[in-house]
């Protein structure tokens, strides 16, 4: 009779270990799983804000209001657009955007994607309009092209570095109709 209290006491207290065991093991797995959670979930929020930010950008671009387009850089930051001197600060930058709503005002950008490395952040982009501003040709266009950002602590455009084939881009402006 002791022997068999004994193997089912020894039963009980093995069958406890286990469940000590596997209850232990499973409560460290949802800590790490949820630690990775949290990166992957963080990332992907910043992934997320960061394609709403560009989409955001393509549309103030859209919308025939430069100064919608110097929303997104900082009161400090620059725009250069291939090989010409940055426009720096918002004022400057709304007469580079001005520049382009005045020569194309049916302009639509479209951002093509969103591109983070080391170097920054690539907005890569296609602009297609028809160039009727004023001394305007008529011809419609399609370029695509991409800026290289720096973003700032604050979410904003501290340096954006355009870049687009110009001789393509002249080609297809030609001449006047």
């Amino acid at each position: 009779m002791k022997r068999k209290k004994s193997r089912q006491f020894s039963a009980v207290i093995l069958v406890f270990g286990l469940l000590v065991t596997s209850c232990n093991n499973s409560s460290e797995k949802p800590t790490t799983n949820s630690t990775n959670t949290e990166t992957i979930n963080q990332k992907t929020m910043e992934n997320d804000r960061l394609i709403n930010f560009g989409n955001q950008y393509a549309a103030a671009w859209c919308s025939q209001k430069p100064e919608s387009v110097a929303a997104y850089f900082s009161s400090t930051g620059s725009l250069s657009v291939n090989a010409n001197a940055p426009a720096v600060g918002r004022e400057a930058i709304a007469k580079v955007a001005a520049g382009f709503m005045t020569a194309f005002p049916d302009m639509i950008v479209n951002m093509d994607s969103l591109v983070t490395n080391s170097n920054g952040t690539a907005f890569h982009w296609t602009l297609t309009g028809t160039n009727t501003g004023p001394g305007g040709t008529g011809n419609k266009i399609k370029i695509s092209g991409f800026e290289l950002w720096q973003i700032d602590t604050a979410g904003l455009i501290i340096e954006s570095k355009g870049s687009f084939d110009a001789e393509e881009y002249n080609r297809q402006l030609g001449e006047k109709k």
